[in-house]
């Protein structure tokens, strides 16, 4: 599993916060990270998820899925889509700003699994692919939501538009992978 030191953690949300704050059109501050030279771990290519909270509220989720793109690059571009391009909210806007709190997860490479038995809730991350339909949920929702196994597997085919119990299938593929999540409020806490 990737680690990033609290360094890396805080750079990265600070980059997914500018970025949210340019996508609504508020002046940006400064081109920080296009200025000054990157960590290592900030540079290599990893894929990430950017999570919008407000009032403790899901306010967007989305990821980017591209294991060849700098990590630093996924977070700020999948911050401005989770901040305009969630299908399940309207675009966030400038008010919004200062009661937004932002969590990224970077995700490991995901692993095919031949048996949905090894996937272990909490640990694992969970995609589902079936025909032309695929879904993932973060190994965090599993707790957030109090899921057992099952129901998370149950609920990544609900959200590929799949019947439930799919994932039964063989003909179903079932990926697992692990992620390091951390949050604007574990940062300040």
């Amino acid at each position: 599993m990737r680690q990033l030191d609290r360094f890396d953690q805080e750079r990265l949300l600070a980059i997914a916060r500018r970025s949210i704050e340019r996508a609504v059109g508020r002046p940006p501050a400064d081109e920080a990270e296009a200025k000054t030279s990157m960590p290592a771990a900030l540079t290599d290519p990893a894929a990430a998820f950017v999570t919008i909270h407000e009032s403790g509220e899901l306010r967007g989720c989305i990821g980017m899925m591209r294991f060849d793109v700098p990590l630093w690059i996924n977070v700020r571009d999948s911050a401005r889509a989770a901040a305009l391009d969630d299908p399940r909210f309207l675009p966030v806007s400038e008010p919004e700003l200062p009661h937004l709190e932002l969590e990224i997860s970077v995700l490991d490479p995901p692993v095919e699994i031949a048996d949905a038995a090894e996937f272990v809730v909490g640990r694992h991350g969970i995609i589902v692919r079936r025909g032309g339909h695929q879904a993932l949920l973060l190994p965090q929702v599993a707790g957030e939501m109090g899921w057992t196994e099952v129901q998370m597997l149950d609920a990544v085919c609900r959200k590929a538009n799949l019947p439930h119990d799919v994932w039964r299938d063989p003909a179903t593929i079932l990926s697992v992978f692990e992620s390091v999540c951390f949050s604007e409020a574990t940062q300040t806490g």
